[in-house]
């Protein structure tokens, strides 16, 4: 029930009153939320660079020690986000699949980069390269000093970093195809 609640607060968000700048899109009401860092909006998949949320159907324990997904945690806080501040995204790369983005919230009179704003909750992590190091140093920076104040998901000592299961999925599925 999470999920389709964390995505009609999104499509039932105000829109913005000013425009966004030159470059800039506003990020509307009316996407489709898959991730806690991916959208999809008139059929063009978006991602922010340099961010890795927690993976859907992965599991932390909560203080009461029961399971749950921590996908959906950081899906929730992504959308909490997007409706609190009214983010603006500028496109940064494309691949086939996504358009990566960096977007700025404006919270009172500060903007700030979403993608540390969700590093440093707790509720998203600094993506790797294949080298292991982080697309965007400073969000390593910033993750570091989520887990040292156990901020959000860090603050639950079964959670991993999405790259650690990442990278034993692809090392399993190598392993099955040498055989």
């Amino acid at each position: 029930m999470r999920r389709p609640l964390a995505i009609l607060g999104v499509a039932l968000a105000p829109v913005a009153a000013a425009a966004a700048p030159a470059g800039y899109f506003d990020l509307q009401p009316g996407i489709t939320l898959e991730t806690g860092d991916t959208w999809v909006s008139d059929g063009q998949k978006y991602r922010l660079f340099g961010v890795q949320s927690c993976l859907r159907g992965t599991a932390y324990t909560d203080k009461r020690g029961q399971k749950r997904d921590c996908g959906d945690a950081s899906l929730a806080v992504f959308a909490a986000y997007i409706k609190d501040t009214k983010p603006v995204c500028a496109p940064v790369a494309k691949t086939a699949e996504f358009s990566y983005v960096v977007c700025y919230a404006t919270v009172g009179k500060d903007r700030l980069d979403l993608a540390t704003m969700m590093i440093t909750s707790g509720y998203a992590f600094a993506s790797l390269n294949a080298e292991g190091l982080p697309f965007h140093p400073p969000y390593a920076v910033a993750e570091q000093d989520a887990r040292e104040r156990r901020a959000g998901l860090w603050q639950f000592e079964d959670v991993q970093h999405p790259a650690v299961l990442l990278s034993r999925s692809a090392n399993e599925r190598a392993k099955k195809a040498k055989q």
